[in-house]
């Protein structure tokens, strides 16, 4: 049987490798659109020049928007202690209701841990809002869904 803090531990440290594999992918591409910007200089000329150049520098701003977004949600899991227990609901806690399991930290889709699955989210999100603040036997509706939080840590 894991220890709260040991699930705790765990599921950050997913979050923190779907963190650092967005930034894989993102490095990667701005690498290929360098690349690209390279090349497309050294073998075009004219006006089909100037739109892939103008294509390759839009996409690169939007990788450039993408990354600055992934810095945000690295320097939100930062702030994060798992060595703390809470009893209520705030940025770091792990939440089981009567419907599903939550870990208010980062949007980073279903995780599992052991035989349990649970829902890396942001604070910010719908769910995340009405979860805030509250403690173990809040009722929460969303949805048209009502449940309980059975659990905070």
């Amino acid at each position: 049987m894991t220890s709260n803090l040991d699930l705790k531990q765990a599921l950050y440290t997913q979050c923190a490798a779907f963190v650092e594999e967005r930034f894989t992918k993102i490095h990667a591409q701005i690498n290929e659109i360098q690349e690209s910007l390279t090349s497309e200089t050294k073998s075009s000329a004219g006006d089909k020049h100037e739109t892939g150049r103008a294509m390759l520098q839009l996409e690169r701003e939007k990788v450039g928007q993408q990354l600055a977004e992934t810095e945000k949600v690295r320097e939100n899991l930062s702030k994060i202690d798992v060595t703390t227990t809470v009893d209520r609901i705030g940025l770091g806690s792990v939440v089981f209701t009567s419907q599903a399991n939550y870990f208010i930290a980062i949007s980073a889709g279903q995780l599992k841990c052991n035989a349990d699955s649970f829902y890396a989210i942001s604070p910010h999100t719908p769910i995340g809002l009405l979860l805030m603040g509250k403690k173990v036997n809040d009722t929460i509706n969303f949805r048209e869904q009502q449940f309980v939080i059975k659990s905070v840590f």
